[in-house]
C-alpha cells in the first residue's frame, strides 16, 4: 500500500482526496500547511507528496525544493491556476508531475498511479540527486533567486513579495532591457481575462514601492507610456 503525503490548506478538498485515494488502496496522511507536512515527512515512510502550490506561509515550490534535497519519493504539484511560471519552477526543482485546480480526484489517482509506477520502475540504487539550479539575478542593491524564489537586499534582509508579484518579478528579471506589453506579460504569466491587464498594472505599482527603496534600485521597473514594464537591472 502507497503512502501519500497531501499539504493542501482547503480543508474539503484534503478531506476528498484522502478519502477518494484511501477507497482505492492508497494511505493518505494530511498537512494543512508545510509545518504540518514536514513533521510527516520526519516521523513517516512517503512514496509520494501532493504539494498545493499557493498555500499561506511556505509554498509548495519551497516544500519541492526542500523534499527534492533529501529525498526521491514522487512530488505532484497543484496549483491554482494554469501558470507556465509555476509548472517550469516546479518541474526545474526536481517535481515530477502537476495537476492544475480545480481538478477531478479520478484525475489526481491516474498522475498518481503514473509517477508511482515510474518510481518503481526506477533503479533500486538511485543516482545521487544534483544539487537544485540557481540562477541569481541582481536588480540594483538587489538579489533575486530565481528557483529559491527569493529577493533579498545587501543586507541579507528578504523583501516580501506575494507569489503573484514574484512570479512578474521574474519574468521581467529574465528579459532585462525589454518593453513587455500588458498582452505579452499576462501571457507569459498564463494570465487571462477581462481583469488581468488592470490587475497588472496594479502589481506592477506594488512590486516598485518594494524594490525601489535607495539610490541603486531606483528606476529599475519602468513604465513606457501606452507599450508596457520593463525591467533596467542597473538602474540606468
Amino acid at each position: 500500500m502507497p503512502t501519500i503525503a497531501i499539504a493542501e490548506d482547503e480543508s474539503d478538498l484534503r478531506e476528498a482526496v484522502a478519502e477518494y485515494l484511501g477507497d482505492r488502496g492508497m494511505r493518505v496522511l494530511q498537512a494543512a500547511d508545510a509545518c504540518g507536512f514536514r513533521c510527516l515527512v520526519e516521523n513517516e515512510p512517503i512514496d509520494l507528496a501532493v504539494l498545493d502550490i499557493h498555500m499561506p506561509g511556505e509554498d509548495g515550490l519551497s516544500l519541492a525544493r526542500w523534499l527534492r534535497g533529501r529525498s526521491n519519493i514522487g512530488i505532484i504539484l497543484a496549483t491554482a491556476s494554469d501558470q507556465a511560471v509555476d509548472r517550469m519552477l516546479g518541474l526545474a526543482l526536481g517535481a515530477d508531475d502537476y495537476i492544475t485546480k480545480p481538478y477531478e480526484l479520478r484525475e489526481l489517482l491516474a498522475r498518481s498511479r503514473g509517477v508511482l509506477r515510474r518510481i518503481g520502475d526506477a533503479p533500486l540504487i538511485k543516482p545521487a540527486v544534483p544539487e537544485p539550479r540557481r540562477e541569481v539575478i541582481a536588480i540594483g542593491a538587489l538579489s533575486l533567486d530565481v528557483f529559491g524564489r527569493k529577493l533579498t537586499r545587501t543586507t541579507g534582509a528578504e523583501v516580501r513579495l506575494t507569489s503573484g508579484e514574484l512570479d512578474t518579478l521574474i519574468v521581467l528579471a529574465q528579459r532585462p532591457n525589454r518593453v513587455l506589453s500588458r498582452e505579452t506579460l499576462a501571457q507569459l504569466l498564463g494570465e487571462s481575462g477581462g481583469e488581468s491587464g488592470r490587475a497588472l498594472d496594479v502589481r506592477i505599482v506594488r512590486i516598485r514601492r518594494k524594490i525601489e527603496d535607495g539610490p541603486m534600485t531606483n528606476h529599475c521597473l519602468r513604465t513606457v507610456r501606452g507599450e508596457g514594464n520593463m525591467l533596467v537591472p542597473t538602474g540606468r
